[in-house]
């Protein structure tokens, strides 16, 4: 039996286990048996049969150092499960938790950006549940140009900007898809009727629209060879698909020059959309620094 079928033959809970050993291993360089019995809960006997499963399914991974009773990565480590960017950094900056036994603590000393806007737990459950359940969900929000009022809403996504949290959803008071943010949402209860037909996700042309974007470093740049490696670039550039609802967000988020002669000179600005005309007909292009809509385009109403 080959090393992936093993992994594959055991149970999703052996995999979990074990996949924490191999994290542990590759990320701290050690493990023992104390960290398998903190995290999963398991008895003694319990870690110590993980930890020799682990050893008979990778053992150039894992080495045994009797004197301090602790294992230790082996020489010729190679990771045996795929390790997700982002699984991680999450895991070292807040450490993993389940909700179950309180707060975590981060894995390793960690700073990040603090998070100044996050949505109230008794909100975004009542709207997850509608979008699981694919009910209309009546709201009252709080909009910047229309301020308080009573809406009726079908969601069927969440969106993170990377600044703060939305709802994709159509909205029954104006008739269109739109975004809400979440912190602005107050009182949610969901309808016990289905959505109407123009209602469903697959008639949100900007959701299913995908945009094709080439970020590249910013030509006023002097090294863009260093823009290349902070970006990981394949070809010189980052081809990117994205959903045309999310495309403003996203250039935002990364303040991506958008304009067409790359005129934004400020020092946030190292990426740049190589075609600025990709963004034709996305809704919310004007979020993306720098951009102009094409002189024959016309302005939604």
């Amino acid at each position: 039996m080959t090393q992936p079928q093993r992994v594959e033959s055991l149970s999703h809970a052996q995999r979990e286990r074990l996949a924490y050993v191999d994290f542990r291993l590759f990320f701290f360089g050690e493990i023992g048996r104390p960290d398998l019995i903190e995290r999963f809960g398991v008895a003694p006997a319990g870690a110590t049969r993980d930890l020799a499963l682990y050893r008979e399914t990778a053992p150039q991974n894992i080495t045994f150092d009797g004197s301090h009773k602790i294992y230790r990565i082996g020489q010729a480590f190679a990771p045996l499960f795929e390790h997700a960017p982002q699984r991680v950094l999450s895991a070292l900056a807040l450490g993993f938790g389940d909700g179950v036994n309180g707060a975590t603590l981060p894995l390793l000393p960690c700073e990040s950006p603090s998070v100044l806007s996050s949505p109230k737990m008794d909100v975004l459950a009542p709207i997850c549940r509608a979008i699981r359940a694919k009910r209309p969900v009546a709201i009252r929000y709080h909009s910047m140009s229309s301020g308080e009022s009573e809406r009726v809403i079908v969601p069927f996504a969440l969106v993170d900007t990377g600044l703060r949290w939305h709802v994709r959803a159509f909205d029954r008071k104006s008739g269109e898809f739109r975004d809400f943010v979440v912190t602005r949402i107050e009182a949610p209860t969901l309808l016990d009727e289905e959505p109407q037909a123009n209602e469903r996700p697959d008639n949100d042309i900007q959701w299913t629209r995908i945009v094709e974007l080439d970020l590249v470093p910013h030509p006023r740049l002097a090294r863009p060879e260093i823009i290349k490696m902070d970006y990981g670039m394949t070809n010189g550039s980052i081809r990117m698909r994205v959903r045309a609802a999310v495309a403003g967000y996203m250039l935002l988020r990364w303040s991506v020059d958008a304009s067409p002669n790359h005129s934004l000179t400020e020092e946030q600005y190292r990426l740049w959309l190589s075609d600025p005309l990709a963004l034709y007909g996305v809704e919310n292009a004007k979020l993306a620094p720098g951009y102009r809509a094409p002189a024959t385009s016309t302005t939604r109403k």
